[in-house]
């Protein structure tokens, strides 16, 4: 899943970063409203974390900005990060469209539980545990498990399983399998994609679920006889 930082104070952004990358997430980072925008015009993003006190246009106004929008990107989840801890700016952002709020400073791992719940409120699932065939897939402890047997995945393979889990049944293009396990950082191509779903595909082998390739369109989890 793919997350897109909007921060203006480097260190804070610098631990956002560094704290989501080791959690699974892609992170990309802007400093300004105006950057948010261009990232969010040329890219797909999972949440959105804002920070209210940005240089220029604000972030309530960004924000305001957001959800006056047509298309995609303003159903993109936002959590709000401020250091305002008055009940008029919390209330301001909900009313505006913001989807949850934390304050400064704050606890990574709850940051971390958010997001997850944010992202998945956006898909099929409403809990931390997702099930598709028998597999079982546990956000909040990193979990993937056939009949209580652990399946070891690399971070990446996460990302893409949990992606495909989330969007069980429907096909998901290479692009946004992509999106959503790289960031700016990253030189990943097409390939890749279809280096890690080998990958995942033999680590299902014997389960009752499989990828399957959709040809020139994507993939699509899909549960299968054993």
């Amino acid at each position: 899943m793919r997350i897109l930082v909007v921060e203006d104070d480097p260190l804070v952004a610098d631990a956002l970063q560094g704290g989501l990358r080791s959690a699974g997430f892609a992170v990309d980072r802007v400093d300004s409203a105006e950057k948010a925008d261009l990232a969010i015009r040329s890219e797909h993003f999972d949440l959105i974390l804002l920070d209210l006190g940005l240089p220029g246009i604000s972030g309530l106004d960004w924000m305001r900005r957001l959800r006056a929008r047509a298309g995609q990107e303003r159903r993109t989840p936002v959590l709000i990060l401020t250091a305002r801890d008055g009940i008029d700016d919390r209330v301001d952002g909900l009313d505006l469209g913001a989807d949850d709020y934390i304050v400064k400073p704050f606890v990574l791992r709850e940051l971390i539980a958010r997001c997850r719940a944010l992202i998945r409120r956006t898909g099929t699932p409403v809990s931390s545990a997702t099930e598709v065939g028998g597999l079982v897939m546990d956000a909040s402890r990193r979990e993937l498990s056939w009949r209580g047997g652990a399946i070891e995945l690399t971070p990446r393979e996460w990302s893409i399983m949990e992606y495909l889990m989330l969007h069980a049944s429907t096909v998901v293009s290479k692009d946004k399998l992509l999106q959503a396990i790289s960031d700016w950082d990253d030189n990943l191509g097409p390939n890749a994609i279809e280096v890690y779903v080998s990958r995942l595909r033999g680590k299902l082998d014997g389960t009752e679920v499989s990828i399957r390739t959709v040809r020139g369109v994507g993939y699509r989890l899909e549960e299968s006889s054993a």
